[in-house]
């Protein structure tokens, strides 16, 4: 598959063929979604808690006597059937929510992530991203240039502190580094972003 070879003022200065078993596949929705399950399911934090019987303020007195009313006997108005009472087998801290999944099906989902974006033409590819300082107004004229007015993930081949922080206080826009691509991100946003060094990563770990 050919695509534009774009420089930072978004013209086509070149033409690139990116891998097909890479950029080319048939999607497999299936194992995207599979994916994208695991990867929002292994950043969630257990931190959701309620309070047993035990832990629920008040409840100390016995509410009536045991025997002669008539009624249920009751111990503590803080028992699970009464409103107030404690929660019985409610969320506590320390749950883990993680999935596991294959590293070739991780890695197929990937692949069929980036054809999807190859297909749709929302895969620009640039031969250079380079800032000589954090200038948030320069990084907005290029993502302009490229993207328009949509949002877009920028992939770096490693860590640029001037790009990163450039686009950090862009609220369409957002930097991660090829090694960590991930589907969230891939999409979260409308446009992926890729120099030339970036592509040249994706393919030594997806190849």
């Amino acid at each position: 598959m050919k695509v534009p070879l774009r420089n930072t003022a978004g013209e086509a200065i070149d033409e690139i063929e990116l891998r097909d078993d890479i950029f080319g596949i048939q999607p497999n929705e299936a194992v995207m979604h599979q994916a994208l399950v695991r990867q929002l399911a292994n950043a969630r934090l257990a931190t959701a808690r309620t309070k047993t019987r035990g832990e629920v303020r008040g409840g100390g007195r016995k509410p009536w006597r045991q025997k002669g009313t008539g009624r249920a006997r009751h111990g503590s108005i803080r028992e699970p059937q009464w409103a107030g009472g404690g929660i019985v087998f409610g969320p506590r801290p320390g749950r883990n929510y993680r999935k596991a999944m294959p590293r070739k099906m991780r890695r197929l989902a990937l692949r069929s992530a980036l054809s999807v974006k190859a297909r749709e033409r929302q895969l620009i590819v640039v031969d250079e991203l380079k800032m000589a300082a954090p200038k948030s107004k320069e990084m907005l004229g290029t993502l302009n240039n490229l993207a328009g007015n949509a949002s877009a993930l920028i992939l770096l081949p490693e860590g640029d502190l001037n790009v990163e922080k450039s686009v950090s206080n862009l609220p369409k826009a957002k930097t991660v580094r090829a090694h960590y691509l991930n589907l969230a991100d891939i999409f979260g946003h409308d446009y992926l972003i890729m120099p030339l060094g970036a592509l040249k990563v994706i393919e030594s770990i997806l190849g």
